[in-house]
């Protein structure tokens, strides 16, 4: 059986996860797990995949960072995979397609993720040369602080007991930024 798994970091990537989805269908997967979270939080509809896969699956995703965050991780998956005898295939690989099932394969999925690694590792140490830069220069003052009004109105909501979710919306906040404001009373 051909079990799909399709990540978008947010869900305001609507139409990348949908064709995600729509081209794991076209490759065949009877079983699609989906979700909307960044990388590096807990994914729980990937710790569903990976326990629904039985031994001759194949796990199917349309790319290598759709998966893994990092060599490491990506590592530890096909371990897991390998284990149960599930195999994994990555429907785009830089224009080609990879099944783990080859010797070939497990080494081009390695050398590849290891390539991704670095470039974002790379691309990072310039953003932040980039930013000390700005820093340097005057350009770059970060983020604008919350009005005193805001932090205010939405210290009192919540001792009223009005709901996070609640205050977010009407505040015109996202929850974490809330979380943090309200973390330092």
């Amino acid at each position: 059986m051909q079990v799909g798994y399709a990540r978008t970091s947010t869900a305001d990537q609507v139409a990348g996860f949908e064709a995600q989805k729509r081209d794991l269908i076209q490759a065949g997967c009877e079983e699609v797990f989906s979700e909307q979270v960044s990388s590096v939080a807990q994914r729980a509809e990937l710790e569903n995949v990976l326990k629904f896969v039985r031994r001759k699956d194949t796990l199917v995703v349309t790319k290598l960072d759709r998966l893994a965050r990092s060599t490491q991780h990506l590592l530890k998956i096909v371990d897991e995979l390998e284990a149960k005898g599930v195999t994994l295939r990555i429907l785009d690989f830089g224009g080609a397609e990879v099944d783990t099932k080859s010797p070939s394969g497990k080494l081009m999925l390695t050398m590849f993720a290891a390539m991704a690694q670095f470039e974002r590792e790379m691309m990072l140490e310039r953003q932040r040369e980039g930013i000390a830069k700005a820093k340097a220069a005057g350009k770059y003052r970060g983020r604008a602080p919350l009005p005193v009004e805001k932090v205010e109105r939405a210290r009192s909501l919540k001792a009223q007991g009005v709901k996070v979710a609640d205050i977010a919306t009407q505040l015109g906040l996202g929850r974490s930024t809330l979380y943090r404001v309200l973390k330092t009373i």
